[in-house]
């Protein structure tokens, strides 16, 4: 148990500690005017139906008795919100802040002030299933967004997860719930458009036939994105250092895209088979590789996933048993060439006429397969436990470039080189590899007393790289009352490294180390969730966190950076939510975090995530079929790293608002998206040290933007 977080002087750490107080002492209030429900059901009747999750310990619980700081996001607040992508929704998640990288405008998860090129530790799953890539241990470098038509809801866990699913379940898990076909109930078809030159369109149908049940959903989108400008890029500090002109800034971001998003999902009594298609087109590669404006560069990515499932929950009298078995193929492809610094650039040895052109592509497959069972036949203890693997197969590297070293002659490329091919050679930037990992783990649920829930877990990991790993997890839940839950939560977590940062090769900035340990997290949180009505919910937490082991690439002494488990950074901070309903045409929510994060190393802010943030969103049907939404997601005190002299990044206020109106009669619906209402001048932090920052007035986020969008349901 960290002191730091149950001391006395508690109070000068957290603000809006009072909040908590405040709660505690209105369940005091009523808890004094409440009366006693001996039957479940009743008690329903009274505080209405709660969410459900599954990620937390691998079985559906209620949020208030899962045993992690959880929030769902179902499909209806999906579409309330007007949103087009997975993260226009997952700003609303309590302590969740998504930034942007430089490279293709990737989406940056951070939690709870855990910040990282790539965003590895965060992990992201597709119906329980992880979509982790081995190069860079993230979702994909051609990511390209996510629709959100074809989703039932999200999931997701703030805090450590490996105890369930191993590696990645670091700072967070995002599991993404595709439709069935009782989610959908018939067929529904779409299409809109807006700002940016983008248009939408979709496909979507669920029916039954007898014990059969079968969907399918299809999604379309394109779009030029939103054309920002970067004042100053990373180009600009050479040409001052070697007098050349060769900067294309001032110049807009290169966010096109082209989308196909197709899955099916077939089941019949225990059996389920789901297979999808994740295409990718026309990616833009958002500010540069480098830092540096390239406008014609385009990105490809094709991501074919398959799983079955046997699925049992009444196999035996005690038991239940799961096995799944699933595959993932992923690509990262270079369409147009990479250009990584422009024509008339001068890195250090020379003009480049054509530029600095580099053309990595990687080509992946992932099989999985795991069996878990779970026991029922012990009063009052539900034992979990299970076994499985994967094989990971970076199979294929790809790579075109005019620099580095010539394979036919060993010498170095001159200068204005044609593009050379040294796929398959020892110049190569990346070598083909495979990892393999099982694993075996076991977890109880003891409710040892009436109100009081025990969960406690381990999980053994074994990689064919690193070796072993073992993550525990322990927490217990309090039913205090009909309204009042306590948890008390302690949990550890293991990131194994990714391939770039143990194989990388022949790179004049960055060398793979083979001998790096996985990044470890260890966490504890308290969190209370009270709900007095069915229409109230309050909620919050207090956590705190220690990450060793964080590779980064320093200095080996000889000019070169090398990868090393050097970092090192401790992090506390406090969560508050509520819902209010105030009546079925009024709905509320609000919630607010707070965090610090300290890199121990330097003893100094780790820097480049929000200290607070704050999100308000209303829900009102104001007319018959007539409903608005809006949002206000307000980003405060963004530091830069402690060697980054460049003023802290501008706090910003984001609004959205979303009309909609429902024609009954002809099973239609139209509504009108506002995003950025005010239009804030929003920026993400980009990358900077003493020496200077790649993108000097930082990441342009969209300027004011509206999308339309009608449905039809038959």
């Amino acid at each position: 148990m960290k002191e730091i977080i149950f001391s006395p002087k508690t109070k000068h750490f957290f603000p809006g500690m009072r909040i908590l107080v405040l709660l505690l002492g209105a369940y005091g209030f009523s808890s004094a005017h409440s009366q006693d429900f001996d039957d479940e059901d009743e008690l329903l009747s009274v505080y209405g139906d709660e969410e459900t999750i599954s990620i937390a310990t691998g079985t559906k619980q209620t949020l208030s008795k899962a045993p992690a700081v959880a929030s769902v996001i179902s499909a209806e607040k999906i579409k309330a919100m007007g949103a087009q992508d997975i993260d226009d929704v997952l700003e609303s998640v309590p302590g969740l802040h998504v930034s942007r990288d430089p490279l293709n405008y990737n989406p940056v998860y951070t939690f709870r002030g855990i910040n990282a090129d790539y965003n590895p530790q965060v992990l992201m799953l597709v119906n329980g299933i992880p979509i982790t890539n081995l190069f860079h241990g993230d979702r994909n470098l051609i990511w390209g967004g996510m629709p959100v038509k074809s989703i039932a809801h999200i999931e997701v866990i703030r805090g450590p997860g490996s105890a369930v699913y191993g590696s990645d379940a670091f700072a967070g898990v995002i599991n993404i719930v595709t439709k069935a076909a009782k989610d959908i109930r018939g067929t529904e078809i779409g299409g809109g458009g807006g700002s940016f030159d983008t248009w939408n369109a979709w496909l979507l149908h669920g029916e039954e036939y007898g014990e059969w049940s079968v969907s399918f959903t299809a999604e379309f989108h394109k779009t030029n994105g939103p054309d920002q400008v970067i004042e100053s890029d990373a180009q600009v500090a050479l040409d001052q250092v070697f007098g050349t002109n060769a900067s294309l800034s001032p110049g807009s971001v290169n966010l096109s895209r082209e989308n196909a998003d197709i899955r099916v999902d077939v089941s019949r009594q225990h059996w389920r088979l789901r297979a999808g298609l994740q295409r990718r087109r026309d990616v833009g590669n958002g500010a540069g590789a480098t830092s540096a404006l390239d406008p014609n560069n385009r990105n490809e990515s094709d991501r074919w996933n398959l799983d079955i499932t046997y699925d049992n929950p009444q196999y035996s009298e005690h038991w239940a048993l799961t096995a799944q078995v699933s595959y993932l193929d992923t690509s990262q492809v270079i369409d147009k060439n990479l250009i990584l610094f422009p024509p008339g650039a001068n890195i250090g040895f020379g003009v480049m006429p054509d530029g600095v052109i580099g053309n990595p592509q990687v080509f992946e497959r992932h099989y999985r397969a795991n069996v878990v069972g779970i026991y029922n036949g012990w009063h009052n203890h539900q034992w979990r436990m299970g076994i499985g693997g994967h094989y990971g197969d970076l199979h294929t590297v790809e790579e075109t470039k005019n620099f580095g070293i010539d394979p036919s002659t060993g010498l170095p490329l001159p200068l204005g080189s044609p593009i050379i091919d040294v796929t398959d050679t020892p110049y190569v930037f990346l070598p083909e590899e495979e990892r393999e990992n099982y694993h075996a783990f076991v977890q109880d649920i003891w409710q040892f007393a009436n109100d009081w829930t025990l969960t406690a877990g381990v999980r053994y990991d074994r990689y064919s790289d690193f070796g072993d790993t073992v993550n525990p997890r322990l927490s217990l839940v309090w039913s205090v009352d009909h309204d009042l839950t306590a948890k008390l939560l302690y949990g550890q977590a293991f990131r194994a490294p990714s391939f770039a940062q143990t194989l990388n090769q022949n790179n004049p900035v960055a060398v793979g180390n083979p001998d790096l340990d996985p990044e470890t997290m260890e966490s504890t949180e308290f969190a209370l969730n009270y709900q007095p009505t069915g229409n109230l919910r309050l909620a919050g937490n207090l956590f705190y966190y220690e990450w060793d082991d964080i590779v980064q690439f320093d200095s080996d002494g000889m000019g070169n950076l090398v990868a090393q488990n050097t970092g090192s950074q401790k992090g506390k901070g406090l969560e508050l939510e509520a819902h209010w309903r105030i009546s079925p045409q009024l709905d509320l929510e609000a919630n607010y975090a707070w965090q610090r994060s300290m890199d121990e190393t330097i003893d100094k802010n780790a820097g480049m995530t929000p200290r607070q943030q704050i999100y308000l969103q209303v829900q009102w049907q104001f007319l018959d079929n007539w409903k608005i939404y809006s949002s206000l997601n307000w980003v405060m005190d963004r530091e830069r790293k402690q060697d980054d002299l460049r003023f802290p990044v501008d706090d910003y206020r984001w609004v959205n608002l979303s009309l909609h109106r429902d024609f009954p009669t002809a099973n239609l619906s139209l509504s009108v998206t506002a995003r950025n209402l005010f239009d804030s001048d929003a920026r993400e932090p980009s990358q900077g040290d003493s020496t200077g920052a790649g993108i000097i007035n930082d990441l342009p986020l969209a300027e004011r933007h509206y999308f339309a969008e009608l449905r039809y349901h038959f």
